[in-house]
C-alpha cells in the first residue's frame, strides 16, 4: 500500500528558520479545499488534518474568493461542479490574480477532458472522483513544494529590484553592516582620510565609492588607483605627475592622479604594495595637502580626501618590513573593516538577490525558478571570493551555464520504491551534495561525509556520480 506523505513532523518544529538554524523543518503546507458537497468536504478537510496540513474549508468558491490573494502561500483545491462559481470559472479568476498558483480541481469522469484542457492553461493536477486519500495528500504536497519556491524566488526578484531605490550602494542587513553604513553616513562630510580593511571581493571599492557619494564632493571625480597593478617604473609619475623633461620619455607634462583627484576623493586599492619610496612621498603629501610634480619646483595646495584599500592587517609587526609605521598611523584615523561572506551569511540572500537582478538586466534573461539545492549551496558555501565570487555565480545562474547536476530539482519519489532504494537515492544525494559544497575537493567531501576513501569510490562508481562535474574552477 502507497503511504501517503505525512507532514506532521514538520508541523512539530517551533524554531524560526534562521542563519542559525537552517534545519529547521519548513512549515505544513496550507490549502484552501472548496466543495459544495459537506459530506465529501469534511471527509477530506479530516483527512488532511490528520497529515499535519492546514486547511481552510469553504462550501462555495465565492466565499473562498476573499480569502485569496497574490501573496497566499498555499494550494487550492477546487471541485468542479458548483452552483453560482464553478470550479472552472474559479480557476479563471484565480488566474487573473496570480498565474503561479497552484490549483487542483476535483472532477467527474464527465469533467476529465475539462480538467485536461485547464492543465494545459495552468492547473496544477486534476484528481478524478472517486480518489483515494494518498492521491490528494501527493498532488498536495508536490503543488505546496512548488508554491514555496514560486514565492521565495519571487521575494527575490522584488529585493533586488528594491536595492535600486537605496542610496547607499552597499548592500548588508546584519549587524555589522549597519554599523558600517551609520559610520559612512557619519563620517562622509568630515574630510578624515579612511582605511578599508577586507578580504579579495568583500565590496572595498564599493565602501569607498559609497563613502564618495555620500560626501559633500559627490560632484567632483572619484579617482581609483590599484597600486599593485602598476609597476613600480611608472608608479611615482602616475601618483605625482611629472614637467616635460623630467625624465627619458617624459616628452610633455602630465597631472598626476593625486592631483587630479584634487576637490575629490582618492581611492589608492592594495596600498600594501605600494614601495616604501613612493610611500615616503605619500606620507608627505597626506601630511601637508601639498603635491610637488617630478622635475618641478612648484608646490601645489590639494584639496582631497584619501581612502586606503588592503587585504592585509597593515598594524601587524609581520608587515612592518614593507609598509611604514607611520603611514599606517597616518591612514589610521577612521578604519572600517569589511567581515568576509562567511562571517555574515544573513546577508547572502539579500547580496545574491541583487546580483541576480543585476544579471537578468545586463543579459536581458529571466531571473530562473531556484531549487532548494542551489539554495542550499549558496547558503553553505564559503565564498572564498566573497562578494566577486557570489556576483559571478548570479551572473552563471542567470545565464543558465552551472554544469553541476547537485543543482537540478530532485525527482519526485516513487512510491512504489523499497525502503533500501529509497535509502540508495538519498545517499546517492548526500555524496551529490557535498561534491558539490566543496567544488568536488575529495579530501574536504570525505571530511564531511565522514568515510573512507575507497569506501566513497565505491559509492561513487554504484551511483554512477561524476566527480569531474562538480569541479570548478575559482573566480
Amino acid at each position: 500500500m502507497t503511504r501517503a506523505p505525512d507532514f506532521t513532523a514538520s508541523a512539530s518544529a517551533s524554531a524560526p528558520a534562521s542563519a542559525d538554524n537552517r534545519s529547521a523543518s519548513a512549515a505544513p503546507p496550507r490549502v484552501v479545499f472548496i466543495d459544495d458537497d459537506e459530506d465529501l468536504r469534511r471527509a477530506n478537510v479530516q483527512t488532511l488534518k490528520l497529515h499535519g496540513i492546514a486547511v481552510e474549508a469553504y462550501g462555495s468558491a465565492r466565499a473562498a474568493l476573499s480569502h485569496l490573494d497574490r501573496d497566499f502561500d498555499g494550494v487550492v483545491v477546487t471541485d468542479i461542479r458548483m452552483p453560482d462559481i464553478d470550479g472552472l470559472q474559479l480557476f479563471h479568476r484565480l488566474r487573473d490574480i496570480d498565474p503561479e498558483l497552484p490549483v487542483i480541481l476535483i472532477t467527474g469522469h464527465g469533467d476529465i477532458a475539462t480538467a485536461v484542457q485547464c492543465m494545459r492553461d495552468g492547473a496544477y493536477d486534476f484528481l478524478a472522483k472517486p480518489f483515494p486519500p494518498d492521491r490528494l495528500l501527493t498532488a498536495i504536497a508536490h503543488a505546496a513544494e512548488k508554491r514555496r519556491l514560486v514565492l521565495e524566488n519571487r521575494r527575490l526578484r522584488e529585493a533586488a529590484f528594491a536595492l535600486e531605490a537605496d542610496d547607499m550602494p552597499f548592500i548588508g542587513a546584519t549587524p555589522a553592516m549597519q554599523r558600517i553604513k551609520q559610520t559612512l553616513r557619519h563620517i562622509a562630510d568630515a574630510d578624515v582620510d579612511v582605511l578599508v580593511e577586507g578580504e579579495t571581493g568583500t565590496g572595498k571599492e564599493v565602501v569607498a565609492t559609497a563613502l564618495h557619494r555620500l560626501s559633500r564632493r559627490r560632484h567632483r571625480a572619484l579617482v581609483a588607483i590599484n597600486c599593485g597593478a602598476l609597476p613600480e617604473s611608472v608608479i611615482e609619475s602616475e601618483l605625482f605627475g611629472h614637467e616635460a623633461g623630467a625624465f627619458t620619455g617624459a616628452q610633455k607634462k602630465r597631472i598626476g592622479r593625486i592631483e587630479h583627484a584634487s576637490g575629490g576623493t582618492l581611492f589608492l586599492d592594495e596600498i600594501e604594495s605600494m614601495p616604501l619610496a613612493v610611500q615616503v612621498k605619500l606620507l608627505r603629501v597626506l601630511e601637508s595637502r601639498q603635491i610637488t610634480p617630478l622635475g618641478s619646483n612648484d608646490v601645489r595646495n590639494l584639496d582631497l580626501r584619501v581612502v586606503a584599500a588592503t587585504k592585509e592587517d597593515l598594524g601587524s609587526p609581520a608587515i612592518r618590513g614593507k609598509f611604514r609605521e607611520d603611514l599606517f598611523y597616518r591612514l589610521n584615523v577612521v578604519t572600517i573593516r569589511i567581515p568576509p561572506l562567511r562571517e555574515r551569511r544573513d546577508d547572502i540572500p539579500l547580496l545574491f538577490a541583487h546580483y541576480l537582478g543585476h544579471a537578468s538586466r545586463r543579459f536581458n534573461r529571466d531571473i530562473p525558478d531556484m531549487p532548494a539545492s542551489m539554495k542550499q549551496y549558496v547558503m553553505t558555501h564559503d565564498w572564498p571570493g566573497n562578494v566577486r565570487e557570489l556576483a559571478h555565480f548570479a551572473e552563471r545562474v542567470v545565464l543558465g551555464v552551472l554544469s553541476s547536476p547537485a543543482f537540478d530539482p530532485p525527482p519526485a519519489p516513487d512510491a512504489a520504491q523499497s525502503l533500501p532504494e529509497r535509502m540508495e537515492r538519498f545517499e546517492a544525494q548526500l555524496i551529490r551534495d557535498a561534491l558539490s559544497a566543496h567544488q568536488g575537493d575529495i579530501k574536504a567531501t570525505l571530511e564531511s561525509l565522514g568515510i573512507p576513501r575507497k569506501t566513497f569510490y565505491d559509492k561513487l562508481q554504484r551511483h554512477g556520480i561524476d566527480r569531474q562535474q562538480y569541479l570548478r574552477s575559482q573566480d
